[in-house]
């Protein structure tokens, strides 16, 4: 379901935002909305990792080790 939201912003953002919109060839409202919704997915991800590590990064770094020293060679 699709949710309806009102945001004032500056006019020199407003204008940033048109420039962007015209660069991609869509409307403001277009752009922001995609946006929008690009950081808060990319949110979302990076929360789950950090989660993700929370939970499972000790069993990871005992069973495959912890991360190289800073004079390590690559393999």
């Amino acid at each position: 379901m699709a949710r309806e939201i009102r945001i004032e912003i500056s006019d020199e953002a407003y204008e940033a935002l048109e420039r962007a919109a015209a660069e991609k060839r869509v409307d403001a409202e277009a752009y922001a909305r995609k946006v929008l919704d690009a950081d808060l997915t990319r949110t979302r991800f990076l929360e789950g990792a950090r989660q993700f590590v929370a939970d499972h990064g000790q069993v990871f770094a005992d069973r495959f080790g912890g991360p190289a020293g800073r004079g390590a060679d690559a393999a």
